[in-house]
């Protein structure tokens, strides 16, 4: 068995994920996973475990949270998963 990460849980179905910079964690469910990995929307704080927004580096759950941020508005675009030109 393995503990988890984020609520020390000892389960015998726990996972590891590692990450895109090498580093592993163990977790006993989703819920744990997302806590200590899933980004936080800089407007509305919300976890984003969805497709998400990123502008200039910023990270939002939706497009009317990026648009909200006055200082990023213009640089928005709505179509997911597009590469900035």
């Amino acid at each position: 068995m393995a503990v988890c990460v984020v609520c020390n849980n000892d389960y015998w179905l726990s996972f590891e994920i590692k990450t895109i910079t090498g580093d592993t964690y163990t977790f006993d469910s989703f819920e744990c996973a997302m806590e200590k990995l899933a980004p936080r929307c800089e407007q509305c704080q919300v976890r984003i475990v969805g497709h998400g927004v990123e502008v200039a580096g910023s990270f939002f759950c939706c497009g009317h949270c990026a648009r909200a941020n006055s200082e990023l508005g213009a640089q928005i675009r709505d179509a997911v998963g597009a590469h900035p030109s």
